[in-house]
């Protein structure tokens, strides 16, 4: 099961409160473990323009200013932008299927400030992480739905929207979602 470029939405019972109604796109998975990042838990306290002042980045007249979220509780100090793959920077980007990228250098960053790189990003402090098997055995105790990402749900809705969105394109009202797991 390779579920790289994949969304997990969480699902109510989900017992881990930094994951709460979170959609993650996966970026990396294999036999090793799994890599993704939340796309709709902002960084309300650290605003893309603070945080390019903060890494020493000057601000161009045409900036870009994205959205920086909480991409999980795994090395917060850690940046990583996912984006559209019509902008790379060689080793330093990452392909992710589904026609995106992840680079986790100053480059992108640098671009964005300059009005450049990518038509579409956003900003990642940490990563969400699984070891060998623990994903798998965390989506078989229906902890997760997995789905087919979607454009919007990952840079357009508010993030207050992308969790329902999410499975809504799985044709889920999340109205008859119970917080009680189980099986039939």
């Amino acid at each position: 099961m390779d579920l790289a470029g994949k969304i997990l939405i969480a699902m109510p019972a989900l017992g881990d409160p930094r994951f709460a109604r979170s959609v993650i796109l996966l970026c990396a998975h294999s036999g090793e473990g799994a890599m993704g990042l939340v796309v709709n838990h902002p960084a309300e306290a650290t605003p893309f323009a603070t945080l390019l002042e903060t890494l020493g980045i000057p601000r161009g007249a045409d900036a870009r200013d994205i959205r920086v979220h909480l991409g999980g509780p795994v090395e917060r100090g850690r940046g990583f932008v996912l984006h559209s793959d019509d902008w790379a920077c060689g080793e330093g980007s990452m392909v992710v299927p589904g026609g995106l990228r992840m680079t986790a250098t100053l480059e992108v960053l640098e671009a964005l400030a300059s009005g450049g790189g990518p038509a579409q990003a956003m900003l990642a402090l940490g990563y969400s992480g699984w070891g060998p098997g623990q994903l798998e055995g965390e989506i078989r105790r229906n902890d997760w739905l997995v789905a087919d990402p979607r454009d919007e749900v990952i840079f357009a809705l508010p993030d207050a929207q992308k969790w329902s969105s999410a499975l809504r394109s799985l044709g889920i009202d999340p109205l008859t979602l119970s917080p009680m797991a189980g099986r039939a």
